[in-house]
């Protein structure tokens, strides 16, 4: 079968897409609306098939058949013929609500259209498109190219034809699916969020450094690194907005003092390179308040029966290279330890505690 994609927008997140649909075989049509934009994609997908030849993952004659079936376009209408038109531009609802509805009318009759969304509700875009039943959300992680993890995204509407059509090219490209349910944040950001949010409230209460903070964020997850170093690589700015995307959820989710004005600054984070250790009292109530904001979201989202634990704890792993992720932490930590933690969080928000969540953790 031959497979054909068309990606709008060719910056971070769409130059990687395309650089995965491409090693899989597809035909792809990159869509932006500046020749610069596109010229920077091209020059960064020849990086990336030169690299992988480099490194014996690809022949030459591959992967210049590969660059060979990219082509590019400054028009909406070049999404004509395309099986599946993924939408990759800023994530915000106004932006993402005026692309789809501008798409509508150059669509393919069978077309399949996917966002890139990481926290917006699917079926708050699917009314854009004249058949709601052909649109779901494809979140890959970035970077796109390299992390091996897609959230596909059902909404209310999609059809199983179109979800099928999603799996088998997600397939192609070499990533691990995780299906779940349409929902703020979907399964991984519905927890990361909160958890970067919580350590920027650390910082800003002066309790810890940012290095302090990633230090002890390292040792409890089993992490290469920690949310600071994670929100440099991500941006702030994006953070802060994937953040403010799951605030409809309720308080415990509101952006931090600190991490709006970094991310509007559009700043980066100014992380101490040799931290001295945080004393043991310190080290416990940093790793506390880490796991409780991750622990929360996790459980409220099994609660509402957003994915299953162990998919949680797959996109965790490997999506954010949790080496001890969140149910099984959870479960490691034992049910006394974890109502008291959450408790005393849910508290600080007036946030009722998910019942229904734990029986989902520990039976």
């Amino acid at each position: 079968m031959s497979r054909t994609v068309a990606i709008i927008g060719a910056g971070t997140m769409g130059g990687g897409i395309a650089i995965s649909a491409l090693a899989g075989g597809c035909r792809v049509t990159l869509i932006d609306t500046t020749e610069t934009a596109l010229a920077a994609a091209v020059a960064r997908i020849g990086k990336a098939f030169a690299r992988m030849v480099e490194k014996g993952r690809m022949s030459a004659e591959s992967a210049e058949a590969s660059r060979a079936a990219l082509s590019l376009s400054t028009s909406m209408e070049a999404v004509a013929g395309a099986a599946l038109v993924i939408e990759a531009v800023f994530e915000d609802l106004e932006v993402k609500t005026g692309l789809l509805t501008r798409l509508a009318p150059h669509l393919g009759d069978e077309a399949v259209v996917a966002t890139n969304t990481s926290a917006l509700r699917v079926s708050d875009l699917a009314g854009c498109l004249p058949d709601p039943g052909r649109f779901l959300g494809l979140h890959f992680f970035s970077p796109a190219d390299i992390n091996p993890l897609v959230e596909v995204v059902r909404g209310a509407a999609t059809s199983e034809d179109s979800l099928a059509l999603a799996l088998d090219y997600v397939a192609a490209m070499g990533k691990t699916p995780l299906t779940c349910r349409d929902a703020n944040g979907f399964a991984v950001n519905r927890f990361f969020c909160p958890y970067t949010n919580e350590a920027v409230r650390i910082a800003d209460e002066g309790l810890a450094s940012p290095g302090q903070i990633d230090m002890v964020a390292r040792e409890v997850f089993d992490l290469a690194i920690g949310p600071f170093a994670v929100m440099n690589i991500i941006k702030p700015r994006i953070n802060l907005n994937a953040v403010r995307n799951l605030g409809a959820l309720g308080p415990s989710y509101a952006p931090a003092a600190g991490l709006i004005a970094v991310g509007e600054a559009g700043d980066a984070w100014q992380i101490d390179e040799a931290p001295e250790a945080p004393d043991a009292a310190l080290a416990r109530l940093i790793a506390d308040r880490l796991r409780a904001a991750l622990f929360l979201p996790v459980l409220e989202e099994l609660a509402e029966d957003v994915a299953s634990p162990e998919d949680i704890d797959t996109g965790a792993r490997l999506a954010l290279r949790f080496g001890r992720p969140p149910v099984a932490l959870m479960r490691e930590t034992g049910e006394t330890e974890l109502r008291e933690i959450v408790s005393h969080y849910c508290a600080r928000f007036d946030t009722a505690f998910p019942e229904a969540g734990m029986r989902e953790v520990y039976g």
